[in-house]
């Protein structure tokens, strides 16, 4: 049985900034062929689809579509502001490699 993704408070806090003063519009985080290390992530605003796993927190939601939820099986989502920028970043434990830009994975 795979577990869900787990979106952080802090990830939904910053999707809640983004979406201030607007009807809110989901976070979609996929996983795409491609990138340095085989796979990479593709994480952007997004419609929801109907057999999206919709995961809701502070009044927004993150969509995961069903292709990719077994590659995102187990990860943490979350939101990180550090000198080198502020950008949404996933913890996946079904990742045995990744390259320095934190978007390319192998499994």
């Amino acid at each position: 049985m795979n577990l869900p993704p787990k979106v952080t408070e802090r990830a939904f806090q910053r999707l809640a900034q983004i979406n201030e003063g607007k009807d809110p519009v989901p976070l979609r985080v996929a996983v795409a062929g491609g990138g340095c290390s085989g796979f990479q992530y593709d994480i952007r605003l997004d419609t929801p689809e109907g057999d999206d796993l919709v995961i809701e927190g502070e009044g927004q939601a993150v969509v995961v579509d069903p292709v990719s939820l077994p590659y995102l099986a187990g990860a943490v989502i979350d939101f990180t502001n550090e000198l080198i920028g502020a950008r949404f970043v996933i913890e996946n434990p079904n990742a045995t490699s990744s390259c320095g830009c934190g978007t390319s994975f192998s499994i």
